[in-house]
């Protein structure tokens, strides 16, 4: 009879955690959402194409997360790093906006004061000014 009771609890904790583990993992593999309902970072109208976005690539190393934005495209894109701290105490960070000129390069840094849950880069390109507008 205990070796059931053992066998119950023992089937009942590989349940709760495997539950626990798939629900982070979907949580984590979601694009963070504002509170408009638009994904954060996509900061994009209808006036704009989304293929004209500089091309950033972000490092995350223990308390700092660090964007590496090159922009090869003709029109200027602004970007801004946003992080999510793993902590709920610790204040979530975004940084300036940066305007990234065609074929330019620019790196965004900031930290949390302790682990980084999640950082991104929001692209807010710049309309191209059109002659008789």
């Amino acid at each position: 009879m205990r070796t059931l009771r053992r066998r119950a609890a023992a089937l009942l904790a590989t349940a709760l955690i495997t539950t626990s583990l798939a629900a982070t993992w979907e949580v984590r593999s979601t694009t963070p959402a504002s509170a408009s309902g638009r994904a954060v970072g996509d900061d994009n109208s209808d006036h704009t194409d989304r293929r004209f976005l500089a091309s950033c690539r972000v490092k995350i190393k223990r308390s700092h997360a660090t964007a590496f934005c090159h922009n090869p495209y003709p029109v200027t894109d602004r970007v801004a790093l946003h992080i999510e701290c793993a902590r709920w105490w610790d204040v979530d960070a975004d940084t300036a906006p940066v305007e990234v000129p065609p074929a330019g390069y620019v790196e965004l840094t900031d930290r949390c004061w302790m682990e980084i849950h999640s950082a991104w880069v929001g692209h807010d390109p710049l309309r191209p000014v059109r002659p008789g507008n």
